[in-house]
């Protein structure tokens, strides 16, 4: 029997955790949107860690958001002891009914404990965590392996009844931040109706990164071919030398525009947006252009494709029982986008790097052809190649 949702009683504030990344947090977006359509009176509240919070801002679905300080964790024992205190107080007085932990770790269930709240869900830690931990909730969903993590952030509390039949990762992006862009765009010359390919090359995580001459040659093609190209980067020390290593390999270009480090997070969205590809590797970015609804081709490396592929808002409302990317690996598409992966036995293997060494040989050892050829595909009359 399907469960139900009415075993819920009086359910006025939700709270939202997922501390985790920035690319993790957007694609909890589903799960706020099951919450507002099951208690539509409801308050719901997001916790996340600072610097993720403008993956939320803007959402109608989200009533309120919370950064949690991950410098706490730096501080003196005592200090940081009375401030996780004061913090569990804070929680605790602001009189939750509901408390939906989306990140599995020992903070938030402590978190859900000290709230007070009358229903707390999870998925079921099993052993993981300290010993007691499945204490801290009431109701523990099963986990569920072979999942991408938007369905999976859903079954949290779709095994309890609360669902949505629109499972769209949504991405709020205001007018201000449009203006900029198109004012950037503009000054470079980069007009309404000409073809243009927004590149984000670089990740925090540099092993999940391209071979910089490959990405330049992709890059060289797609300039060659006619598009604009905009390439954008974080502007992290190391990502931004990633990236200037990469244009380092090009001549200048009058299609080609660099961006990095320039963009706040919603003007990347708009960056993409205003784009008619997005090409890069697996990243917050990526997601980013997914739900803004541009066409995605990313290149992936030791990180699972049915896990984190590109998610497609108008072919998840089409999914029925369906599971998107449902191979291991090799070149896999949802909707209107692919992921690019080698198709060997190791892949994906949750690494940083072949043996510790930050670097994946299934991703560097993509051929630049490969990406070319889904790239030509995709652009298809749009280009002169």
């Amino acid at each position: 029997m399907a469960a139900d949702a009415t075993q819920f009683t009086d359910v006025r504030r939700i709270l939202v955790m997922k501390l985790r990344h920035i690319g993790d947090v957007l694609l909890t977006a589903p799960v706020f949107r099951a919450l507002k359509e099951t208690f539509p009176g409801a308050t719901v509240t997001a916790l996340v860690n600072r610097g993720t919070e403008e993956m939320l801002t803007g959402n109608p679905m989200v009533d309120e958001i919370i950064p949690y300080d991950r410098g706490i964790k730096k501080l003196p024992l005592l200090a940081k002891l009375g401030r996780e205190a004061g913090f569990l107080r804070e929680m605790r007085s602001r009189g939750f009914d509901m408390t939906v932990d989306l990140t599995s770790g020992d903070r938030p269930a402590l978190i859900s404990l000290a709230s007070g709240a009358r229903y707390r869900l999870a998925t079921d830690p099993g052993r993981k965590g300290f010993a007691g931990k499945r204490r801290c909730y009431t109701h523990l969903a099963e986990r569920r392996g072979h999942l991408h993590t938007v369905l999976q952030n859903l079954s949290v509390v779709e095994q309890f009844g609360i669902t949505t039949a629109t499972p769209s990762v949504d991405f709020s992006i205001p007018e201000e931040a449009r203006r900029r862009v198109c004012e950037m765009l503009d000054k470079a010359g980069i007009r309404e109706g000409e073809t243009v390919v927004h590149i984000h090359p670089t990740s925090r995580w540099l092993f999940k990164c391209w071979d910089d001459a490959a990405m330049a040659a992709v890059i060289q093609w797609l300039l060659e071919a006619g598009t604009m190209v905009v390439v954008t980067s974080s502007p992290e020390r190391k990502e931004l030398d990633k990236a200037e290593a990469i244009l380092a390999h090009l001549s200048p270009h009058p299609g080609l525009l660099t961006l990095l480090g320039k963009t706040s997070l919603k003007e990347l969205g708009a960056v993409a947006e205003r784009a008619d590809l997005f090409f890069g590797v697996d990243s917050a970015p990526m997601h980013i252009a997914a739900a803004v609804g541009t066409p995605v081709v990313a290149l992936f490396g030791p990180s699972g494709v049915f896990h984190w592929g590109p998610w497609d808002n108008e072919a998840a409302a089409r999914l029925g029982g369906d599971i998107p990317y449902p191979r291991r690996n090799g070149v896999q598409s949802f909707g209107r986008n692919t992921a690019i992966q080698r198709g060997w036995e190791c892949a994906p293997c949750g690494k940083d790097g072949c043996e510790g060494s930050k670097v994946s040989r299934c991703l560097v050892e993509i051929d630049p052809d490969e990406v070319i050829a889904v790239l030509r595909e995709k652009l298809g009359g749009m280009i002169d190649a």
